[in-house]
């Protein structure tokens, strides 16, 4: 076996490095499966005009790599090979010395993660469920020609909802997105209710909002984590909500520092913090959307959404990224919804969720206070792909392994 030491990319023999004039592939990806392609195509979206993706694992990634130049970036798929590193050892054998090798796989062991690391010389290791933003946080970064910052990913990650419109729902979607995501990870979960006037986030969940929100946000030097014992309302073992409710004749004003201290105090203590987005946002309020590890925009199946979704889109893109952006369509089969065909056609694309048109969970949650969650199976089921793709924990299994030491 190689030692670590000999180089800081993946250690090949037998093929010279390419010419620099040499016509030579930018990335290639080879997966198996196609929830591991959507995340790649997703989380990767602008590099996809130089990564190409293909079916196949390793294996195929090796004879495809005997053929040809090898490319200055390659992913590779382990999963289900009986013996990886010796899979990978073949692999380095054909391929160019300056390439970066980044493997993903379905072993979630520390000891194998510092095999292929340390001794083969791989890049980095991204074990399954592979989600958009362990994508574009661990490989974009080699795609754009640097190394990931890791200590950037400390702390929990932020979830920015914004509905394209009014009446969208996505202060419903919000919801019960940080109810189910602390249901289904144990993880401990924040809701941060940004419409400081009329919000609606406690109300759904038959809490009362407190004081303190407006004052921290508009002076972020007294605000402090003790602050958040007294703001932070329980509505289960896991999940808190940070909202207010002040007066319609007040005139709060947010900053941008004060955001970003809230939020800094928040991701110490929660793993995951969705917040409930004003749009447009103001100056100060695209703090939140700035420090955002992905934002949803939700939109109805109608033409107003349809309209005010691109520039949503565009400006939400702007600020992190289009590979964090995901698409939500609410009440997607509601009595005279536009069709799927003409949704795609007017975003450009599928949406990435569609959510069922669901009334009376949705009255009840409005009137008592209950959860639609906790009425609509349909409601789970339609958000069990956010959930995964946010908290990076496969809805068939529980945390564990590695999950835990990369998904922060």
């Amino acid at each position: 076996m190689p030692d670590a030491d000999a180089a800081s990319g993946f250690i090949p023999r037998g093929q010279a490095t390419p010419d620099a004039t040499t016509d030579r592939i930018a990335a290639e990806a080879y997966v198996i499966d196609d929830e591991t392609d959507a995340a790649l195509r997703g989380g990767l979206s602008e590099f996809l005009g130089s990564l190409q993706v293909r079916r196949g694992g390793i294996r195929a990634a090796a004879k495809a790599m005997e053929k040809h130049i090898s490319p200055r970036v390659l992913i590779v798929d382990v999963s289900g090979v009986s013996d990886p590193v010796r899979e990978l050892d073949a692999l380095a054998s054909v391929c160019a010395p300056d390439t970066k090798v980044l493997v993903i796989g379905d072993r979630q062991d520390l000891n194998f993660y510092r095999e292929v690391t340390r001794h083969l010389g791989v890049d980095e290791y991204v074990p399954k469920p592979l989600t958009r933003d362990s994508a574009n946080a661990l490989i974009g970064p080699y795609l754009a020609g640097a190394e990931p910052e890791r200590a950037s990913a400390r702390g929990g990650r932020v979830v920015a909802v914004c509905g394209v419109r009014g009446g969208a729902g996505a202060t419903t979607v919000a919801v019960n997105l940080a109810l189910q995501i602390a249901e289904n990870t144990h993880g401990h979960v924040a809701l941060l209710d940004l419409h400081l006037r009329g919000g609606q986030a406690a109300v759904m969940l038959g809490a009362r909002p407190g004081a303190g929100l407006r004052h921290a946000l508009e002076w972020p030097d007294e605000a402090d984590a003790l602050l958040f014992e007294r703001v932070a309302i329980p509505v289960g073992p896991r999940l808190r909500v940070i909202a207010a409710d002040e007066p319609y004749d007040s005139d709060p004003a947010p900053t941008a520092a004060g955001i970003a201290n809230v939020l800094s105090l928040l991701r110490m203590r929660f793993n995951v913090i969705v917040v409930d987005m004003p749009m447009p946002p103001s100056p100060a309020e695209r703090q939140a959307l700035e420090l955002a590890r992905y934002a949803l925009l939700v939109m109805g199946a109608d033409i107003g959404s349809l309209h005010n979704a691109e520039q949503t889109r565009r400006m939400v893109s702007g600020l992190i990224g289009g590979g964090r952006t995901l698409t939500v369509v609410n009440r997607f089969d509601a009595p005279g919804a536009l069709k799927a065909e003409l949704i795609a056609e007017g975003l450009g694309g599928k949406p990435d969720v569609l959510i069922p048109d669901m009334p009376k969970p949705l009255s009840r949650a409005a009137n008592l206070g209950i959860p639609a969650l906790r009425q609509s199976a349909a409601l789970r089921t339609a958000l069990a792909p956010l959930t995964q793709e946010i908290s990076g924990v496969s809805q068939k299994a529980k945390s564990g392994g590695l999950f835990g030491l990369f998904r922060r």
